[in-house]
């Protein structure tokens, strides 16, 4: 994956102003978004997704304009091709784990296709929540929730996930097991990876090119073994 990010937002409110400057480019199949909260990965994160229109700049991934105010382009997130998993999972209370799982494949009127229920069918498997098909999202588990955001992220075969702070309303050991459940998956499918997170762990686990914020800017692109050596001197 090759990415390029070169974007300006600026933020007022009655008490505060913010202002997101963040500048970089990676061609690593695993990037961190790495920071404390507030400094803006989650606006970057968003900006690629097409969730959120930069004042200035733009986005590319793998040679492709996802936005560039110079041109006036801005592709919608539907035309991106990019899974999303927000933080809170964001999964509809009214429709089943199947429903969730499907909605982005399911037309505006009518039923899906034979070979998009066959897809739903197969990622279910996959993320081992097949059992729960007719179970609304609040009678299932918090890690049952994930996989069932995940499975809806990655049903459509997108050219790349984005994960904001996937891991943090789970407990510690939760957290390992579906590191290493969502590790496994992603090498299978060769899906390339963006992740928000403030967990040093979570960026020891991944790896990868690790894009460091603080105050609305990127400090510096590093390697995760150089951030993960600098946080052990530190200690």
């Amino acid at each position: 994956m090759r990415i390029t990010v070169g974007i300006e937002k600026a933020y007022k409110s009655a008490t505060r102003g913010f202002h997101l400057a963040a500048q970089f480019a990676t061609s690593d199949n695993r990037v961190v978004l790495f920071g404390p909260s507030g400094s803006g990965k989650t606006l970057t994160l968003r900006a690629i997704a097409g969730l959120m229109r930069p004042d200035v700049g733009s986005i590319t991934l793998d040679g492709r304009i996802l936005c560039d105010s110079a041109k006036g382009v801005f592709l919608p997130p539907r035309d991106r091709k990019i899974g999303y998993v927000f933080q809170d999972y964001a999964l509809f209370p009214h429709l089943t784990v199947r429903q969730n799982v499907a909605f982005g494949l399911r037309p505006l009127f009518g039923r899906l296709s034979r070979a998009n229920a066959d897809r739903v069918d197969r990622i279910m498997e996959l993320f081992a929540i097949a059992a729960l098909a007719e179970v609304r999202p609040a009678r299932i588990s918090g890690g049952q929730r994930q996989r069932v955001a995940l499975a809806r992220a990655l049903v459509g075969e997108p050219r790349a996930l984005l994960l904001d702070e996937p891991f943090s309303a789970l407990d510690i050991p939760l957290r390992q097991k579906v590191r290493v459940e969502l590790a496994g998956i992603l090498s299978r499918l060769d899906i390339p990876l963006i992740m928000v997170t403030h967990d040093p762990a979570d960026v020891a686990f991944f790896g990868g090119d690790v894009v460091t914020y603080a105050e609305g800017k990127v400090l510096e692109v590093m390697r995760s073994e150089v951030l993960r050596s600098t946080m052990v001197r530190v200690a």
